[in-house]
């Protein structure tokens, strides 16, 4: 990770050096192999309840590969004693607001930070990841941030006929630019940005038949697309030093 290998000048024309897009959750799990890993916000309660079992829940998936996994979440679905979700994981009540506070309080000193779509939850996402920095438990460690791209095929698309696709819970939406700035800003060691491909999960199982293998050749065409066209990918991973 160096932050100092392109430096975009923010001018509108230029060319930026966009990887070619990954699959999001085994680009996670490879990086938690055998790790100790702080989940923030690992509930995703919109996963819990629908997506165990089924290789969509990322902290699920994190927790077949990693050495321990500890969630933090402030969902209510959480309870106070906090929640087994496996033999080397658990999910525990906390606002990563104040993540500094909760992780003194504990004997924990994770070796990976994943924070998966949830800094565009954020009211102040700068001032949770200067907090972070500020943490001297997480020095040196990786945090690995993921977030939905502003600039994604499907948003263009969909735009082109008045509709935009935004969960009711999002505060912001991120680019390559605005993403880069907030790692300069945070002080950061050094980071990459990658983008990662559209996967109609939840889509395919709802529907059977033709209308099931139309929503399958549309995903191959869309990440052929974002092959093609990297900045168009449906989000963006952040691999950070802090």
């Amino acid at each position: 990770m160096n932050s100092n290998r392109f430096a975009p000048s923010y001018v509108p024309l230029e060319r930026l050096p966009v990887p070619r897009p990954v699959d999001r959750i085994p680009f996670i799990k490879n990086d938690c192999k055998g790790k100790v890993v702080l989940d923030l916000g690992a509930m995703d309660e919109t996963a819990y309840a629908a997506k165990q079992g089924h290789g969509t829940w990322l902290h699920e998936e994190i927790a077949e590969v990693a050495a321990q996994v500890m969630g933090m979440d402030i969902s209510s679905l959480v309870p106070p004693d906090g929640l087994r979700t496996g033999k080397n994981s658990a999910i525990h009540p906390g606002n990563i607001m104040q993540l500094g506070a909760w992780l003194n309080s504990r004997d924990f000193s994770p070796d990976i930070i994943v924070a998966g779509e949830i800094v565009e939850h954020l009211e102040n996402p700068l001032m949770f990841l200067k907090g972070m920095k500020a943490i001297d438990r997480l020095q040196g460690k990786t945090l690995i941030l993921t977030t939905p791209n502003a600039t994604a095929l499907h948003n263009c698309l969909i735009g082109l006929l008045s509709r935009e696709s935004t969960h009711h819970d999002h505060l912001c939406i991120f680019s390559y630019k605005t993403l880069y700035t907030l790692c300069s800003r945070s002080g950061f060691a050094g980071w990459e940005i990658v983008p990662y491909v559209a996967r109609f999960t939840e889509m395919k199982e709802r529907n059977t038949g033709f209308r099931h293998v139309l929503v399958s050749v549309g995903e191959k065409v869309i990440n052929g697309l974002e092959w093609l066209c990297p900045m168009m990918g449906f989000g963006y991973i952040v691999k950070i030093r802090i």
